[in-house]
């Protein structure tokens, strides 16, 4: 496994902070060599478990490699920073200016209820409260041409009214600011000269889209989180430079690339859902290795468990979802945000997630979770309530004498305490409480991915279900079998997968700009000059997170004059060059009628929001270990439950990495790691592939 100095020289570290474990990988370039560590998230401080997982991997890669011989190159990092900030509001105090007459649109919204029959609805509180909301006297048509002027002493009066208001950053969204940008510019400019100290976001920098209440919410929930990101990654950048001054940050966003520490940091939204964007990257990497083209992305981690469907190598990227959920899976029921995200489905709880008894007297998992603190009850940190976790080691799945590698001991007595206490609430035995919670987290999860892929035109018999994240592996095979999926894939280090596909992202950015208009009325040298326009912007931003290389595409969301709902199409930024309105019509029928079986006659196509994206070229990366986890294990025997015939069974137990390549095992079987475990309670061949990729094959459905 030795390789020559020169390629033992380049070291890349991946961070990823989860609901209860930061996760780390370092990987030496390009031999593909990782090391992973793994430890508790400390909410109080994010910093601290980052620091603590840096060192780690560092030590472990000077005690394979000798002292010094890493040269650390780059941090790339994701976070549930943004994420949690907003759901438990613990933002700064945020100020919006806005157009007069637009100050309630945060509460008017789209006035839509998202449960109609509930009479005590909960809708989602907006991020700024009315007394912080400044309106201005000045105003763009929907055609970007000015009706009132923006004048100094419109600016001035701003300014002193902002200053009379105790806030610590401000969101400018002006009305049709999406497609005439000079009035909000105007007014950053004259803020950040005022008023040094206030953090300034634009709408018009963030989401250039038309539909006012989602990118006014945008960029509040911008403004709510941006000084505490700022922050954050001010420390981080400087406890990175205390391990070796000068490597850069970057920071993975949404889409599924990665940019500057600084773009992460003036845009923070952007990195909403950049842990799980990664994990999905990781299952396509496995993908592309091992030659599968229809994808279940499944990553469970501590707190949620997410999905996604993936055809062809590429992940689908959608422009608009919701945040802050007041109920969980409800639509409508959070905060909307126009960033450009891979499209992910949260389809249940992680396995810190809380059992308990509802208002019926029923089974109940989650949306609460332990975290990492207190943790589940059997972490022995105080935790009383049985989460998934306590279900599963209860099961038999856990190895409580050597969680994470031994470095942390489960107390399964303090699980039964916790079930026992439960299962006497809902009047079951504590055998059914406890198969109950794995049992319900597995079937909601799998009736979410049912439909998740339908909705995608799709029968997930047709798909692979590739499983990341810490408790992925221990659900996945059950998950699967329940959706019919034939095949389960779990890759090399699946406890750290989001790390994983931190390292294999490109450096990506994305733009757009809203113009509705009819595709034979376009000025076509205008949106060249848009394009190339937005084009310059991003491409210094691409130099700044490291790309050399960059591809760019151009998107447009259309559709026929007069309706409703708009249908992505994405083309390469040189076809635009020769006959543009024709390469869009010709991508946007075949995707209409692709989607809807025919085309509608006589009907004119419109565009309305244009879209710029530009990347490093995509890679194929192949991971190996670079410390001494290929060693012989003897294999055990432990009693774990068997879903299908109801009760315990003595199955085998095997050391994950002390099975060659090419070895294969028959299921019921346990393979384990140090991050994670691969739980097989079904009959199914288990073949250790060549990269030591696990494949599993279920023969046992019903």
């Amino acid at each position: 496994m030795s390789e020559a100095p020169d390629q033992e020289s380049r070291l890349r570290v991946a961070v990823d902070i989860g609901g209860t474990f930061t996760d780390g990988v370092a990987m030496m370039e390009p031999a593909g060599r990782i090391w992973v560590a793994k430890s508790p998230t400390t909410p109080a401080d994010p910093g601290q478990a980052v620091s603590t997982v840096l060192e780690d991997l560092l030590h472990q890669v000077d005690t394979t490699l000798g002292e010094g011989a890493a040269d650390l190159r780059e941090v790339v990092h994701g976070t549930t920073l943004i994420t949690n900030t907003l759901i438990e509001r613990k933002g700064v105090k945020t100020a919006l200016v806005t157009t007069k007459g637009m100050r309630d649109v945060l509460n008017i919204g789209r006035e839509w209820r998202y449960d109609i029959y509930d009479l005590d609805i909960e809708l989602p509180k907006p991020l700024i409260e009315d007394e912080r909301r400044v309106e201005v006297d000045a105003r763009m048509d929907a055609r970007g041409e000015e009706l009132d002027a923006l004048e100094d002493g419109d600016l001035d009066a701003l300014v002193r009214e902002l200053s009379r208001i105790d806030t610590d950053s401000i969101a400018v969204s002006l009305l049709h600011s999406y497609i005439n940008t000079d009035h909000e510019k105007r007014i950053g400019e004259k803020l950040r000269a005022a008023l040094p100290g206030k953090s300034i976001s634009l709408s018009s920098d963030l989401a250039r889209e038309i539909k006012e209440f989602e990118r006014t919410s945008t960029v509040a929930a911008n403004a709510y989180v941006k000084p505490i990101v700022e922050d954050y990654l001010e420390e981080l950048d400087s406890r990175i430079a205390r391990v070796k001054p000068g490597t850069p940050l970057r920071v993975m966003v949404s889409s599924g690339g990665f940019c500057s520490a600084k773009t992460g940091a003036d845009s923070p939204i952007l990195l909403l859902e950049s842990g799980p964007a990664a994990g999905v990257l990781s299952a396509l990497n496995t993908a592309q290795q091992v030659g599968v083209d229809k994808v279940l992305a499944f990553d469970m981690g501590g707190t949620t468990a997410k999905a996604c469907v993936a055809v062809d190598g590429q992940a689908p990227v959608t422009h608009s979802f919701e945040c802050a959920r007041v109920e969980r899976f409800k639509r409508g029921s959070g905060l909307p945000i126009l960033i450009p995200s891979i499209e992910l489905i949260e389809i249940g709880a992680g396995g810190g997630s809380i059992a308990h008894s509802n208002r019926l007297g029923l089974l109940n998992v989650g949306p609460e979770s332990a975290g990492s603190v207190p943790g589940p009850a059997c972490y022995g940190r105080g935790g009383t309530d049985v989460t998934v976790t306590d279900a599963d080691l209860l099961l038999g799945y856990l190895n409580g004498e050597n969680f994470l590698g031994g470095s942390m001991t489960l107390n399964k007595a303090a699980a039964q305490a916790a079930v026992s206490r439960l299962a006497e609430e809902l009047g079951v035995s504590p055998l059914d409480a406890t198969w109950g919670i794995c049992n319900m987290v597995n079937e909601n999860m799998a009736s979410a991915a049912r439909i998740h892929i339908a909705e995608n035109g799709y029968d997930p018999r047709d798909f692979t279900m590739i499983a990341t994240g810490g408790a992925g592996p221990v659900h996945a095979v059950d998950v699967a079998r329940k959706l019919r999926i034939p095949r389960v894939i779990v890759p090399i280090a699946a406890g750290a997968g989001s790390c994983l596909g931190m390292l294999a992202a490109p450096p990506r950015i994305d733009r757009a700009w809203s113009r509705p208009q009819l595709l034979a009325d376009i000025d076509w040298p205008v949106v060249a000059q848009n394009l190339e326009a937005l084009r310059k912007d991003a491409s210094s931003e691409l130099e700044a997170a490291g790309a050399t290389t960059v591809e760019w595409t151009v998107g447009a969301e259309m559709r026929y004059e007069g309706q409703g709902a708009e249908i992505s199409v994405t083309v390469p930024y040189a076809d635009l060059a020769g006959t543009p309105a024709r390469t869009l019509l010709e991508a946007f029928e075949a995707q209409y009628e692709k989607l809807y079986g025919r085309l509608v006659p006589n009907a004119a196509a419109q565009v309305i929001t244009w879209r710029l994206v530009g990347r490093a070229p995509n890679k194929a990366h192949v991971f190996e270990w670079g410390d001494d986890r290929l060693k012989a294990v003897p294999a055990g025997r432990r009693e774990i439950f068997l879903p299908l015939r109801k009760q315990f069974a003595e199955v085998p137990v095997y050391d994950r990495y002390s099975t060659a390549p090419g070895t294969t095992l028959q299921g019921p079987l346990i393979l384990e790691e140090r991050e994670s475990t691969i739980v097989v309670a079904v009959a199914a061949d288990v073949a250790i592939l060549s990269d030591l990729t696990v494949s599993v094959t279920i023969k046992e459905f019903d």
